[in-house]
């Protein structure tokens, strides 16, 4: 159910965000335009790394109905992070984007987002609760989508290939170190 709502959703964004991707430069539109945007656009990247933790919930709670309730609240998270950001976005050049994008990737490396990844990983009572631990796992990852393009179908792709697999796969610092050490390295070459 989780994994056809993300495929729907990644349909629906992708529509949605047709022409509207110009960079660091995008205008994020109405109130209204954006959360309708942004919500398809989380359910699409967020939701396929909910699986195995919406499972465990759902054979806790003996039931299917679990199943929309867990994915609102979890999206309900999201939606208020994407509420956050359209009142601190502003249209920004790449010397902002370049140092977004570092200040991601030394996130990215902070026991926080290790913290913060471990619990997005276990058991939980709630889909907002795992909301909760997933925005601290993943926010340093979203910087990056606002900070390059937050309207870009390709960027959207790229993040939640990388957010995907940070819920899937246990830490291996020979793997995340480099990873976030990349993200710092773009940034770089985004401002110079």
């Amino acid at each position: 159910m989780l994994l056809g709502l993300a495929a729907a959703s990644w349909a629906v964004a992708a529509q949605q965000m047709r022409g509207m991707d110009m960079g660091a430069a995008t205008e994020l539109g109405s109130l209204g335009f954006f959360v309708a945007a942004w919500v398809p656009m989380m359910a699409a990247m967020m939701l396929p790394g909910t699986v195995p933790a919406a499972s465990r919930f759902v054979r806790a709670r003996d039931g299917v109905l679990a199943v929309p309730v867990f994915a609102g609240s979890y999206l309900a998270v999201w939606t208020l992070v994407g509420l956050a950001v359209y009142a601190l976005y502003r249209p920004h050049g790449a010397s902002a984007a370049g140092a977004l994008t570092i200040a991601a990737g030394v996130y990215e490396l902070t026991p926080l987002k290790r913290e913060c990844r471990r619990r997005c990983r276990e058991s939980v009572r709630s889909g907002f609760e795992l909301g909760l631990w997933c925005v601290g796992s993943s926010i340093g990852l979203m910087v990056v989508l606002v900070a390059l393009g937050i309207m870009s179908v390709t960027w959207m792709a790229v993040i939640g290939v990388l957010v995907l697999a940070q819920k899937l796969l246990p830490p291996r610092a020979s793997v995340d170190v480099p990873v976030a050490l990349a993200i710092v390295g773009f940034g770089i070459l985004v401002v110079t």
